[in-house]
């Protein structure tokens, strides 16, 4: 019994240092090396990019994502390193912000694909992560480029509390291929707004991502006859889609002040530098 005793603990052990590298001296004091064994290495499961070899080469171990810090040093395993399709880059941009460069995985094609689920991604990297992600799925990839669809709204204008006399900004995001048409209105009604009323104006600007589009609703100096349902809604060949937003208005003293309108869309701004 105690010799059995003896080899459980060992072997738990051993379980515990597998792949764990140590340093081994030699006669110069200098050298290291890694105790492995494959047969202890774990089952990975959900590794959305693809699987890298650990640090003695010996296991392998989830791969970092699009997005995520990285090792520009390949001999390096402080962040990990990339996984299929991906590149460990800096990204110089940051500098222009006053921001310390950090190094993240970049994926190396940046051409979207249509999987045959329907659905638009970005990059073979992104396909790669919904392949990953759901095993039970049978994904795979039908064609290069956006799949054509009706659109979808990514972003949907929010209810609002405004007081009286200030301005009020409904946003509006849409992905479509082709690219969609993005109208307002109000309920009830069948006129495109702005119409010819002066407080009232509509922006649209492609972005912030590739095939979306995004539009703004811009009421000034709002009053008791803006209170309603607005309605966004866009179309292209394949089909329409909208949503809707409330608006509340109150007297002086009822509700808190809303974000100027400058400010709104200095912040929208910000969320476009990439595209």
């Amino acid at each position: 019994m105690a010799t059995l005793l003896t080899v459980l603990v060992l072997l738990s052990l051993q379980i515990k240092i597998f792949c764990i590298p140590f340093t081994d001296q030699d006669s110069n004091g200098l050298g290291s090396s890694c105790q492995c064994d494959p047969v202890l290495c774990p089952q990975l499961q959900g590794c959305l990019a693809g699987v890298v070899l650990d640090q003695c080469s010996c296991c392998h171990e989830c791969a970092n994502i699009e997005g995520q810090s990285c090792d520009l040093d390949k001999k390096s395993y402080f962040y990990g390193h990339c996984g299929d399709n991906l590149e460990c880059k800096v990204d110089m941009k940051d500098l222009s912000h006053g921001e310390i460069p950090e190094p993240r995985c970049v994926c190396q094609f940046q051409h979207p694909v249509c999987g045959t689920d329907r659905q638009t991604y970005l990059n073979i990297c992104k396909f790669n992560e919904a392949l990953h992600g759901n095993s039970t799925v049978n994904l795979a990839i039908a064609h290069r480029g956006p799949c054509q669809s009706g659109p979808q709204i990514k972003a949907a204008p929010q209810d609002q509390i405004s007081r009286k006399g200030d301005d009020v900004i409904f946003r509006c995001e849409v992905f479509a291929y082709p690219m969609a048409l993005i109208q307002w209105k109000r309920e009830n009604s069948s006129l495109l707004l702005p119409g010819d009323d002066a407080h009232i104006s509509v922006q649209s600007r492609g972005g912030p991502l590739r095939y979306e589009l995004s539009s703004w609703l811009q009421i000034e100096r709002v009053n008791e006859k803006d209170m309603g349902v607005y309605y966004c809604s866009a179309h292209n060949k394949y089909g329409s889609v909208a949503a809707k937003a409330t608006l509340l208005v109150t007297v002086k003293d009822e509700a808190p002040l809303t974000k100027r309108n400058e400010d709104i869309l200095a912040e929208e701004a910000e969320e476009y530098d990439y595209y």
